[in-house]
């Protein structure tokens, strides 16, 4: 396996030429990632040469539906999804109402649905809600103590009654990757629904929906390099299930069925640069290798592991030598079982202040509890100051990293 080509990487993305932007060592990539040259060219396309309503005869009408097609067949492609199971719409928080909408009529009251507490709000809000429909709301907790999601409690959890379990993939604060495919094949043992949030986990690998077993799984495609866009796959034989949330006329054509208003039209057909932008990584560092396309994911997914991976340990070895600092999480990146968002606490100085320092010495973070306040809260963490948050992604550098260290030595 060859090690990524940072320099080729960081050329794709004009965020890092750019003189506003290229000053800052970029850590808030969880908030959202910079997008590649490809992702770009295609919007600039869109609105120069096929701004048109879609899918009539004419050419430029034509080429912008052909565009937005592929967009959606691509991404399909690459989370080894059939092209009828992909929703693209506003964003994962949309998705996931949507859905939650539209699945409370397969439940009936008294049906128990679980959700955690170490998830964005986006993926506990629209499930807690069904509450007011007569379901009961249960909560798969925390260790308060490592932040980490144990399965035992989930099991002490699980019934006859439960109907659906909402989790995480990867936390947007501990960072932990939990093991969805297990957690999947456990719910399922139990005839219930299992949705995957993986908002914080795509933009470190595309997951391979069929491999993890999920019935849902949503992800952001603003920090997967694109657009601001949700991406909301379904297994089809329980979309088919679902009732119409979108036009009368639109009645069983899946999955517009679960897509109301649809996608802004411009950003779903730049989405097309994203799948060209990984597809030239592959190239790029496998020249005499073709293969499949989710076969080439998956060893770009590898080579961004292993730098994310060689990248995140440094800064973490530094934070948990540092006693005035705690570290959220795992202390480091052994098998894949953690991402690269670092959150930390100070003793003697609060979050705010802490990111404000960090700021100004080139360190472009924040302090948040970025939704996830009720995991803050199990950790005794006050939810308004939050965490300063320190999120990487491949296009990170060992500059970026020692610029960082740097200055919290500074503080």
């Amino acid at each position: 396996m060859p090690k990524l080509d940072i320099d080729y990487v960081r050329a794709q993305f004009p965020a890092f030429e750019d003189p506003l932007s290229a000053k800052w060592s970029f850590f808030e990539n969880a908030g959202g990632s910079y997008v590649p040259s490809t992702v770009i060219k295609r919007l600039n396309h869109f609105m120069t040469s096929t701004k048109v309503q879609p899918y009539a005869e004419f050419d430029t009408s034509a080429i912008a539906g052909e565009n937005m097609d592929k967009a959606t067949n691509f991404f399909a492609e690459m989370i080894n999804a059939n092209n009828d199971e992909i929703i693209i719409g506003g964003s994962t928080t949309m998705n996931m109402y949507v859905l939650s909408n539209a699945i409370k009529s397969l439940l009936k009251p008294g049906d128990e649905v679980i959700v955690t507490n170490q998830d964005h709000e986006a993926n506990i809000g629209a499930w807690r809600r069904l509450a007011d429909h007569g379901m009961v709301v249960k909560e798969w907790q925390i260790n308060s103590d490592t932040a980490e999601l144990e399965i035992d409690d989930l099991k002490a959890l699980l019934s006859e009654k439960t109907s659906i379990v909402a989790v995480t993939h990867c936390s947007n604060i501990v960072g932990s990757i939990n093991d969805l495919k297990s957690i999947a094949k456990l719910v399922h043992e139990y005839g219930a629904y299992i949705i995957g949030d993986g908002v914080s986990y795509a933009p470190h690998g595309f997951p391979n929906v069929k491999d993890l077993g999920v019935d849902f799984y949503a992800f952001s495609l603003y920090k997967t390099y694109g657009p601001h866009l949700g991406l909301l796959y379904g297994k089809k034989e329980i979309l088919k299930k679902l009732p119409n949330q979108n036009h009368e006329f639109l009645e069983g054509d899946i999955p517009y069925t679960l897509n109301p208003g649809g996608p802004n039209h411009e950003e779903l057909s730049c989405l097309v640069g994203v799948y060209e932008y990984f597809i030239n990584l592959f190239d790029h560092h496998f020249p005499e290798e073709d293969s499949s396309v989710r076969d080439k994911i998956q060893k770009v997914n590898d080579l961004i592991s292993n730098h994310e991976k060689e990248i995140a340990n440094p800064l973490l070895e530094y934070l948990s030598s540092r006693s005035d600092i705690r570290v959220i999480g795992k202390k480091t990146i052994s098998n894949k079982d953690r991402a690269p968002t670092i959150a930390f606490t100070m003793n003697n100085k609060s979050s705010k202040d802490l990111s404000s320092a960090l700021v100004k010495n080139g360190i472009a973070t924040r302090n948040d509890n970025f939704y996830a306040w009720r995991c803050l809260k199990a950790l005794g963490i006050d939810a308004d100051d939050g965490v300063v948050r320190t999120s990487m992604v491949h296009y990170n550098s060992h500059e970026d990293v020692s610029n960082l260290i740097k200055a919290l030595k500074a503080i």
